[in-house]
């Protein structure tokens, strides 16, 4: 029986199978592509109407797939070098893969990175193949106990499918949960950078036009991450397996409690530090990336401000918008409503200033409805009450210039997870944000899923261009994650992105997502209590009407 492909605006007739491979061609640029908008390895094979889309490193749906068979290939190349050596990967600084070496005798060092990087071109320039198998559960776990791999022995088990997936290649066997490219040699484009203390793997990012961002150091993000990552580890919240443990021994309101008294312990450091500094802060800055849970936290600081006789009033930026029409554009010729200068900067400046010197002062109020500002509140403060300004440009100095730096304490919030399925498949910080906000939207504005996808790839180019770089000028960075999060939100989340149908063009996303929430146990979310950061997006928030 024949059937039609489309690639290209061409569409030819084939009488027998075809693999993708023979539809894209042989370029070493092009690493999987789109069937029918599902996204498929170049090995996949059909024989049905289709219209195919080659994918490469410039494109959102295929970084998964080329940063999936880097983390393998470095996984081979430190098999090959030390046999017997387990390695974790996480994200870390600079949009990169951190490897540590979790076998304390190896020692990491300028000539360990230069022999492993000597392996990975080796393995690249074998152009060794990638060969997909589909196994029982149980095969799995035998394979893997056989690497020495009980870390993906043990989430086989909340694996919903009767059978998993696994890749050889050259004798090496591993499972990334991610489609794989065809071979080694289609790996030609990653970094290695030694990193105290371990290997810093540098890979082309979409954002950057497929091509490897420069290394920039982070400090203060780096730091953060560190500190997330040794409190997962000591209350063994660093893997699915860990969490869903700790959920089935201890139950949930263990697991709640736990995770918010993480939250009240680091509003007890923030209350201490401006305590310590209340004659000279007067602005209390907060921002961070979508969905860190702003409003939450910045509720939660004012009361443990209040608790230590501090009363500070709240101000939004977003009541400082400018009209639309005179919005910036941004490269689409669109209102680029993440900009700056999407915000009355000059008139925002002068109202703080004013405030701070003790004068009345008439406040916008942005009307969302009519589109433009309207007159707000009146206000005049004493010169001991401080002002909590959040939004996302409230750690630009732009937005404060006439403020002196020693009168603004600035806050960076976003939720800082280092969970792992196993120890070389970590989980992506932004998609964690993606799903609060999709649960969060529908909730409390109506959007589908769709719609949410629809912007997120407009409000991941502002992040990275107004808000991220804002993160190391922080006097104190808030890790907004719960351990429960992502299990309560699953019953959420999983029926809004299920509704997604394979023609959309945002399936593909939502197809990964669901790969990740398919391992966790559900959490009932009865006990999560109404000022938890989690209720801004799941509901019932005590502060949803403040």
């Amino acid at each position: 029986m024949s059937f039609k492909i489309t690639f290209n605006g061409a569409t030819k007739t084939y009488e027998s199978p075809v693999k993708v491979l023979d539809i894209v061609g042989d370029s070493r640029d092009i690493v999987c592509a789109y069937v029918n908008n599902r996204v498929r390895e170049l090995t996949y094979s059909f024989d049905y109407d289709a219209t195919v889309v080659a994918l490469s490193c410039k494109d959102r749906d295929a970084k998964q797939t080329y940063e999936a068979s880097i983390r393998f290939l470095v996984a081979m190349a430190m098999k090959n070098l030390h046999p017997n050596t387990q390695i974790r990967f996480s994200y870390n600084v600079s949009r990169s893969i951190f490897m540590q070496v979790l076998d304390k005798s190896i020692l990491v060092n300028s000539q360990m990175v230069a022999e492993l990087e000597a392996e990975m071109k080796k393995i690249v320039e074998a152009d060794y193949p990638l060969v997909r198998s589909v196994v029982s559960k149980e095969e799995a776990k035998k394979v893997f106990a056989k690497e020495g791999y009980q870390d993906k022995v043990d989430i086989i088990q909340y694996r919903p499918e009767k059978t998993c997936h696994l890749y050889e290649c050259n004798g090496y066997i591993n499972y990334m949960y991610n489609r794989m490219v065809p071979s080694t040699g289609y790996l030609r484009k990653w970094k290695l950078k030694y990193y105290h203390p371990g290997v810093v793997i540098q890979y082309p990012r979409v954002e950057m036009d497929g091509e490897i961002p420069p290394f920039e150091e982070s400090p203060t993000f780096g730091k953060t991450l560190k500190r997330a990552h040794q409190w997962a580890v000591s209350t063994r919240f660093d893997s699915i397996v860990n969490i869903n443990h700790r959920i089935e021994q201890d139950g949930p309101i263990d697991i709640i409690t736990l995770g918010e008294q993480r939250h009240n312990r680091q509003l007890c450091e923030l209350g201490e530090l401006v305590e310590a500094n209340k004659e000279e802060i007067r602005l209390i800055c907060i921002a961070g990336p979508s969905s860190s849970g702003k409003t939450t936290f910045a509720n939660r600081l004012r009361i443990e401000l209040l608790s230590r006789g501090i009363d500070p009033i709240r101000i939004s930026m977003d009541d400082y918008y400018l009209p639309k029409d005179q919005v910036p554009l941004d490269e689409n010729g669109e209102p680029d409503l993440e900009a700056v200068d999407a915000l009355d900067v000059k008139l925002f400046n002068e109202n703080m200033a004013a405030l701070i010197s003790g004068e009345t002062v008439d406040l916008p109020k942005f009307d969302f409805k009519l589109g433009h500002r309207v007159k707000g509140r009146t206000l005049s403060i004493p010169a001991d009450q401080p002002i909590i300004i959040e939004g996302i440009h409230a750690l630009n100095d732009r937005m404060t210039e006439s403020i002196p730096q020693h009168q603004k304490f600035k806050i960076f919030i976003a939720p800082q997870a280092q969970i792992n399925i196993d120890n070389h498949n970590p989980l992506s910080l932004t998609d964690l944000r993606l799903l609060r906000r999709i649960v969060r939207d529908y909730q409390f504005r109506g959007s589908s899923a769709i719609e949410t996808l629809s912007m997120w790839a407009s409000v991941r180019a502002g992040e990275f261009k107004w808000i991220y770089k804002t993160q190391e000028g922080a006097n104190y960075v808030f890790n907004s994650f719960l351990p429960e999060e992502l299990s309560v939100m699953k019953k959420y989340a999983m029926p809004l992105l299920q509704k997604i149908e394979v023609e959309n063009p945002y399936f593909p996303v939502a197809e990964r997502l669901i790969r990740m929430l398919k391992f966790f146990d559900d959490m009932p979310d009865e006990w999560v209590p109404c000022n938890s950061i989690l209720r801004e997006f799941i509901g019932g928030s005590c502060y949803a009407d403040v």
